[in-house]
């Protein structure tokens, strides 16, 4: 995949040039621009609230372009998406928004791609994965922003007290380890937020981890596959059956269970680089592999991507890309990846943060990050999906769970609304 998306920049080169050369002096506004972006909050607190990173970044932008105001509204993750929705509903979209999903405006012909808004160094340094991953009927119209990857994150203090003496590398490790944790009195031996608020991801981390995931490689949905199937079964049975999750993962969120891990209460779980700060602020002792497998080290590990796109209704098509080629430029790429733990989206800042031993936490993660697997963003039919999965999945493994109907279920939403939007 990663080879199509560097043979087609190759190929579309001089293509790529002649957008880049005609955006020039193409816009039909000579005086005073107004941009309006509206952006995620990554940040916990109002005191590192991202409001202030974009505060900053446009300071230094305006200065050096005095024609070109940006006005910034930040809203929560739980927020963001609807408001960007009510807003192009209305006939008042923003110039730019920096959000969750891109293809149901791309489909509707509503976003500059890419390569009609970025220079061409600018458009060139997206990580290749990340650059695809954004990618809808293969243009780009989502422009990566923040990434992460996964990995499996465990209590060391916890596992010396059970005498784990190594982290855990096969399925069957992690049913023993988490054995000897309950045995221990330890309150969650393996943590498995399988609640609402972000059930798509773990469900894909252990598809993954059992050699599935929710598409295959030409963008079918495989949801109800065997290896999925067996996985959850696997779940069920090993995990879930035995009480080694300490509560059910149904009602469990995944902030919950960060918190829980943070408190000392959780031997181990699924982890995003956010994990390590909060971790270390309440001084817990963690290490972290990569996401086991039914026989060794799994095939690939979750990546996400949230993207920043730019509509068409403004016009602003020149000075939105200014903007944009200012926002990922290295030292801004580094700033907001290095405040909020995240990984670079271009190979310039991914090059910069592992030439950093600042950043050595970081590493592991972002060396997942060429090969790892995101959600499949380019289909509309995507958000739909996920919503089911978010409201079905923790069912499967419950106590009168039947993973393969559950499954079963979400693949026919996903086949209906998949051939709904063809």
């Amino acid at each position: 995949m990663q080879r199509r998306y560097l043979s087609l920049a190759a190929a579309g080169l001089t293509t790529a040039m002649t957008l880049s050369l005609s955006a020039c002096g193409s816009s039909a506004d000579g005086g005073d621009v107004t941009l309006k972006l509206v952006a995620a909050d990554y940040g916990d607190t109002e005191a590192n609230s991202s409001q202030h990173y974009w505060d900053k970044l446009v300071k230094d932008f305006e200065k050096q372009n005095p024609n070109i105001k940006v006005e910034v509204s930040v809203y929560s993750w739980k927020d963001v998406d609807k408001k960007v929705e009510d807003m192009v509903k209305s006939g008042k979209a923003p110039d730019m928004a920096q959000i969750g999903a891109y293809a149901d405006y791309a489909a509707e012909g509503k976003l500059y791609s890419a390569d009609q808004l970025l220079s061409i160094p600018v458009h060139a340094d997206f990580v290749p994965a990340l650059a695809e991953a954004g990618e809808y009927q293969r243009i780009q119209y989502g422009m990566p922003f923040g990434a992460s990857t996964r990995r499996l994150f465990y209590n060391k203090k916890l596992f010396a007290e059970a005498g784990i003496t190594n982290p855990p590398q096969t399925w069957a490790d992690i049913a023993a380890d988490a054995a000897k944790l309950k045995a221990k009195g330890v309150k969650m031996p393996y943590a498995l937020p399988l609640g609402p608020e972000e059930t798509q991801a773990e469900t894909l981390m252990w598809m993954l981890s059992g050699g599935g995931s929710y598409t295959d490689s030409i963008g079918k949905y495989t949801i109800d596959s065997p290896q999925n199937v067996k996985t959850f079964e696997w779940l069920k049975k090993e995990l879930v059956g035995p009480g080694l999750t300490g509560t059910d993962p149904a009602k469990l969120n995944r902030q919950d269970a960060f918190n829980a891990f943070a408190a000392g209460d959780v031997g181990m779980l699924n982890g995003h680089p956010t994990l390590m700060k909060q971790a270390e602020a309440k001084g817990i002792d963690y290490g972290t592999v990569e996401l086991p497998g039914p026989s060794g080290k799994a095939k690939a590990t979750m990546g996400v991507a949230d993207w920043m796109t730019a509509f068409k209704q403004n016009g602003h098509r020149d000075q939105v890309g200014k903007f944009l080629d200012f926002v990922y430029n290295e030292k801004n790429v580094m700033d907001f990846s290095g405040e909020y733990g995240l990984l670079p989206v271009t190979t310039s800042g991914s090059q910069a943060m592992l030439a950093n031993s600042k950043y050595a936490k970081l590493h592991s993660f972002l060396g997942q990050l060429a090969g790892a697997e995101f959600y499949p963003a380019n289909k509309t039919s995507w958000p739909l999906v996920s919503k089911t999965v978010k409201a079905k999945m923790g069912t499967a493994v419950g106590a009168n769970g039947n993973p393969a109907g559950v499954l079963s279920d979400i693949q026919n939403t996903a086949n209906e609304a998949d051939n709904a939007g063809q």
